[in-house]
């Protein structure tokens, strides 16, 4: 064949290389049998086929369509199948993909194509940090460059990206040799010119490291969202801890001004504090349905009224049926009851009312917590959360990390009137694992 001929195919069979690969790591289960570390025998079959059949079919094509030689990429996905899943996994793909060019009388594919697997998925297991699978460069140059780079301050028997390398050019030289003594058993590019036959040899590490090199950037991804999500949560549950020592020092501090003048009163209120807290120790959950926040807010302002008196402190509970069990975050509502009794209703001499409301409208879950106690001033209000205490400005915080944009929270106050703060959340009606199902779907909408 043409020098030019031949080059046109590599560069097709490149295009060929990165299409199949981008197009499989679209696919979740593909994804999911790629990125990791150890599989089953049955993943380790999927991922063959998965990744075989494609190469199997361009394989056909080859023998259909005689001038469209660049989709036969068996050896190249044999070594790939073998260093990415192992040697089952590089045995099995030698197999799929040889089983066509056997049909047609080509026997050695086969054989040659188990023994490159194989291969493969023993240098695998030499691989002491497996991310230099990953990292592996398609530039000949470079790794050969950084094996110069990590050698010369202290030489090492074995690297990895190195012995890979040298590992496809030998077996690349043994395809080579076994399709010149028995021209009909196995099909390879060859060229009697010195730098075509150069350009063949690089030609397979190429393509071997573009495919790496695609299914590393999706995994690098895969990581960031990961670590994206955990420092989520780990965000979240540092304000959710914020809040129980805040709502502790408070209750301790009416406890401590009841001690001396009425014991009996302060005895009743440490026990409806233990009651208290054996629930936030016993639930580490980050959700919890709306019910369980009430029967929260229940034990809550019994303290409360204790502390207020029944005259002083009455409670109006309007709650939607249909509300009660979707999810919201845990210790929602009792910073928001709490900014109500200390800045709304504390400083009424007669005391005032405190109105708890749910519904579901428009699809989101509607709280409201309203006192009709003094109201904020201009100032106040112009001041944000900034103005309604440490625990509004913690619950705004983590409605804005755990929910991003798709929460509100608003405040309506008038002085001498009383105050209304509204949230808006989306509707979570599974338990347990919403907050990673939550996180995954932001992380999906910004893809």
């Amino acid at each position: 064949m043409e020098p030019r001929l031949i080059l046109i195919q590599l560069l097709v069979k490149l295009g060929v290389a990165a299409a199949v690969s981008s197009a499989l790591v679209r696919s979740v289960e593909f994804k999911s049998l790629l990125f990791r570390e150890e599989r089953t025998l049955r993943q380790k079959i999927y991922l063959v086929l998965w990744f075989g059949l494609p190469i199997a079919t361009g394989v056909w094509i080859r023998f259909s369509a005689q001038s469209f030689l660049a989709g036969d990429l068996t050896f190249e996905t044999a070594l790939l199948l073998g260093v990415i899943g192992g040697r089952w996994a590089g045995v099995l793909g030698g197999v799929l993909l040889g089983l066509p060019a056997l049909l047609h009388g080509e026997w050695a594919t086969m054989p040659f194509g188990i023994l490159c697997g194989f291969i493969a998925g023993q240098l695998r297991t030499l691989a002491l940090d497996k991310e230099e699978i990953w990292s592996f460069s398609p530039f000949i140059d470079l790794s050969v460059y950084r094996w110069i780079r990590r050698n010369l301050p202290r030489p090492r028997l074995f690297d990895w990206q190195f012995m890979f390398f040298v590992t496809i050019v030998a077996l690349r030289f043994v395809h080579a040799e076994l399709t010149h003594f028995f021209p009909r058993t196995t099909f390879s590019l060859e060229s009697p010119i010195p730098w075509v036959e150069a350009v063949i040899y690089a030609a397979s590490a190429t393509v071997i490291g573009i495919e790496l090199k695609i299914f590393n950037s999706v995994r690098t991804q895969i990581k960031l969202e990961e670590q994206e999500r955990l420092l989520l949560q780990a965000r979240m549950e540092a304000l959710q801890n914020q809040i129980n020592p805040h709502f502790l020092f408070n209750t301790l501090n009416s406890v401590s001004s009841l001690v001396r003048f009425d014991p009996d009163t302060a005895r009743e209120l440490i026990f409806k504090l233990a009651t208290i807290l054996r629930r936030l120790l016993s639930s580490s959950e980050a959700f919890v349905p709306l019910r369980e926040e009430v029967d929260f807010i229940d034990n809550y302002l019994d303290i409360e009224v204790v502390r207020f008196g029944q005259d002083k402190l009455r409670v109006i509970k309007e709650l939607g049926s249909d509300s009660l069990e979707v999810m919201v975050p845990s210790m929602l509502l009792q910073p928001l009851v709490e900014n109500s009794i200390k800045h709304g209703l504390s400083s009424k001499i007669d005391g005032g009312s405190i109105y708890l409301r749910s519904r579901i409208a428009d699809s989101m879950l509607v709280i409201e917590v309203e006192d009709d106690g003094v109201g904020m001033t201009a100032a106040q209000s112009h001041g944000g959360w900034q103005g309604t205490g440490i625990g509004m400005a913690n619950v705004s915080e983590r409605l804005k990390v755990l929910y991003g944009d798709t929460a509100v929270m608003t405040i309506e106050s008038h002085e001498g009137k009383g105050t209304l703060v509204r949230i808006r959340l989306p509707l979570l009606q599974s338990a347990g694992t919403v907050p990673e199902a939550f996180y995954e779907e932001r992380s999906s909408t910004r893809r």
